[in-house]
């Protein structure tokens, strides 16, 4: 694979495509979406190690969304198989794989436990509080007033976004492109890097979107006087974003990342 430079404006483009490609087979990223939320609450059955094997499998489901990005463009039907495939490649990259979910899973509980540290576990704490927001909102109030609380949740953000870097591309390397372990990190890092402001915009985009319907919905919902029907339907529309980002991904690895010309006779 060849690394590529892409113009900032790149970045709006991914998220069009990454719609595009879902309304093409909605159902089908719908039930991989399912599938991996279904994976997800039988894994959180399990103490501790229930949620290192989500966190473990999150690079390969990233992979699992690409490979069904690619599927659909070429007008076949994406099932959860996709995320067995990468499973059943030759023994070196299933071993790349796999290291690289547990280092994600590793550097993502450093991440929690640095982050809980310096926070004194007033994030962890405001989560507790949040089901019985309505009927204490006071409580509520209390935690957000947690000395710590706002440092602790940048912290887990600008973490959480630096660690995402070296994974973004990482499993599509090693997929197809038969990258070792840290090779792809490395990999993913550079291609982050110099399309940086393409990234920029592709997450500025996304959080406008977020922004939009969590504001818009709000507002509408409000002026009808149905404001408590709001939560419901922020759920769907919420899991549509989110499984439409997935499908994205796949764009802005085509784009930082195209194969080598074959050499000539």
């Amino acid at each position: 694979m060849k690394l590529q430079t892409v113009p900032a404006g790149r970045g709006a483009h991914w998220v069009r495509q990454g719609f595009q490609v879902f309304f093409k087979q909605p159902m089908a990223f719908a039930a991989l979406f399912a599938a991996f939320m279904f994976a997800v609450f039988v894994f959180a059955l399990l103490p501790i190690i229930g949620t290192l094997l989500v966190l473990a499998l999150l690079p390969l489901v990233s992979l699992g969304f690409m490979i069904a990005s690619r599927m659909a463009l070429d007008g076949r039907f994406a099932t959860p198989r996709v995320f067995i495939e990468p499973l059943r490649a030759p023994r070196p990259q299933v071993v790349a794989m796999l290291q690289l979910g547990l280092a994600y899973a590793v550097a993502t509980f450093f991440i929690m436990f640095l982050s809980d540290r310096i926070d004194g576990g007033a994030f962890e704490a405001l989560m507790d509080a949040l089901p019985a927001a309505q009927k204490s909102p006071q409580l509520l109030a209390d935690k957000l007033a947690e000395p710590g609380l706002w440092i602790g949740l940048l912290l887990r953000l600008g973490l959480a976004g630096a660690l995402s870097v070296p994974f973004w591309h990482a499993p599509a390397l090693v997929h197809w492109d038969s990258h070792g372990c840290a090779k792809a990190l490395f990999s993913s890092t550079v291609a982050c890097w110099r399309n940086r402001y393409a990234f920029a915009v592709y997450s500025l985009v996304w959080f406008a979107l977020v922004l939009a319907v969590g504001v818009g919905g709000s507002l509408v919902f409000g002026l009808l006087g149905q404001a408590q029907l709001f939560a419901l339907a922020a759920v769907p529309m919420s899991l549509l974003l989110t499984t439409v980002f997935y499908a994205s991904l796949y764009f802005t690895f085509i784009d930082c990342f195209s194969a080598d010309a074959p050499t000539p006779p």
